[in-house]
């Protein structure tokens, strides 16, 4: 607990924290709005079956798409701050068992982003509906079918990309390296399915965050029938970085 409290009270005094918070709420409310206030278009310019899938809870939580990144961003500066600025060295020998800091790390940056999270989820939720509404086309409710538990599957889900952040930047020790990489796993694979080879489609269509997005939908998608599945393979790649990250920490050098 003692380590864990020391790991709290370091990143709340980073301002860095701060930022990241504030850019993770206001470029996600905005995301919402902007999305929610051209949707109205696509529904009424659209056909029937156009009309019939739509899933106002899944236009109001676009915003995944930008806060996955940004609690990308915080979980890897949880960890290569310290290495950037040689803090690490300092915070290895008043805490020299290695996987209990590191555990205190993940930890810490997951609540936040788990708590930072689902207060995005409901709060873009519950301001993309105002705005739907007040376009006139079909809005929902808290108590309709799906809503909540893809406001609470999106919390989990940013919660999950915060954690492979950290993992990601133990194992790279840099944050430019580790922001690259989780950018080509969140984004830049998915975007890409299309171009790989038959062979590999099957494959691809189990790629943690590509089926996991599929949780922020109430309507059933057929590529993905099972969203919560799907997320449950997302923690599941997740603690395989994060087991390697332990590994890597315990036997290097700082």
């Amino acid at each position: 607990m003692t380590t864990l409290h020391a790991e709290w009270i370091k990143l709340r005094s980073l301002r860095s924290t701060w930022y990241t918070l504030a850019c993770l709420f206001g470029f996600g409310l905005g995301i919402t709005a902007l999305s929610t206030s051209g949707a109205h278009a696509q529904y009424w310019e659209g056909t029937a079956a156009d009309r019939a899938s739509w899933d106002p809870t899944g236009n109001s939580l676009k915003t995944y798409i930008v806060a996955q990144l940004v609690v990308g961003v915080l979980g890897i500066l949880v960890v290569t701050s310290e290495f950037a600025t040689g803090l690490i060295q300092t915070t290895l020998a008043a805490t020299p068992r290695r996987n209990r800091l590191l555990a205190a790390k993940a930890v810490t940056a997951t609540a936040i982003a788990a708590v930072a999270g689902q207060v995005l989820m409901f709060a873009s939720f519950l301001l993309g509906q105002a705005v739907l509404a007040g376009h006139g086309v079909p809005s929902a409710r808290l108590g309709d079918h799906g809503v909540l538990p893809a406001i609470v599957g999106g919390g989990l889900y940013l919660a999950a990309i915060a954690l492979l952040a950290v993992g990601l930047g133990t194992i790279l020790r840099a944050t430019a390296g580790a922001l690259a990489t989780l950018v080509g796993i969140v984004f830049l694979i998915p975007a890409l399915a299309g171009l790989f080879p038959s062979w590999l489609q099957g494959i691809l269509d189990f790629w943690p965050s590509r089926g996991a997005a599929a949780i922020f939908a109430t309507v059933p998608d057929p590529d993905f029938p099972h969203p919560w599945l799907n997320l449950g393979g997302l923690w599941l790649g997740v603690a395989v970085v994060l087991t390697a990250a332990f590994v890597v920490f315990r036997r290097r050098d700082v």
